[in-house]
């Protein structure tokens, strides 16, 4: 088997930096596509493309610059951020938004991939959703966009098992990294993790592992599926 080379959006901070640290813990290439700089690059064999993925022309042209470096047979179509506001503050800027961080940066991804993955006859990918998609009070275009992910996810998968290239989706609870504690106010985020039914928030390393689970060489008979790790919250009561 090669080497895991894997490209993971949004990896400077939170979940992706997570899914990052335990990638290069597990011998992996990783490519970190962010807008942000790391402020420490970690150890291992890291690599760093700055670029904006709202931006079809910026994200194109990372794309293509990391399929020509690098054999890439690991996707994480992580990069993301929850576009707050009511069906009412929904501007046409939000919405872009969403759909172009969200939709748009994972097709431009898997498009310019998917020829190494299929020379490879191997290829993981991880969408990141979010518990949101069962819903969440102001978060029209976030909740709608991710819940689209979870539908490239099956259909990506019926597309290219033959290839074996396996597809699938986590959906995220609380997690308390910095970008959920700035988008939800101190009583919000309280009330968040109260709904987890284990009695605590989560940590980028518990959806890092499940996101390791799925991209292991050795789980081939695993795709199309959507995976919560969200401490239990996904399973009803009080409304977000």
């Amino acid at each position: 088997m090669a080497k895991l080379i894997a490209v993971v959006t949004g990896a400077t901070a939170g979940i992706g930096e997570g899914i990052a640290r335990h990638l290069l813990q597990a011998g992996a290439t990783v490519v970190n596509v962010d807008i942000a700089k790391p402020g420490v690059l970690p150890k291992g064999d890291y690599h760093f493309v700055q670029a904006d993925l709202t931006d079809a022309k910026a994200t194109r042209e990372a794309a293509a610059g990391i399929a020509k470096r690098f054999k890439v047979n690991v996707l994480v179509n992580n990069a993301g951020f929850p576009t707050p506001g009511t069906l009412e503050q929904v501007t046409d800027e939000a919405f872009d938004y969403g759909v172009n961080l969200h939709l748009r940066a994972a097709v431009i991804f898997m498009q310019a991939f998917l020829p190494s993955m299929k020379e490879q006859r191997f290829g993981r990918v991880v969408n990141m959703s979010s518990r949101s998609i069962h819903g969440k009070k102001a978060r029209t275009v976030y909740s709608g966009t991710k819940a689209a992910l979870v539908a490239f996810t099956r259909s990506w998968a019926l597309e290219f098992g033959e290839f074996g290239i396996t597809v699938n989706a986590i959906s995220p609870g609380p997690i308390l990294t910095e970008l959920f504690k700035k988008n939800n106010p101190p009583e919000v985020a309280q009330k968040l993790v109260s709904l987890c039914v284990v009695g605590r928030g989560g940590t980028p390393d518990d959806v890092a592992r499940a996101a390791l689970f799925f991209i292991s060489p050795d789980n081939s008979y695993v795709t199309g599926q959507l995976l919560h790790v969200c401490g239990g919250s996904s399973l009803g009561g009080a409304p977000w």
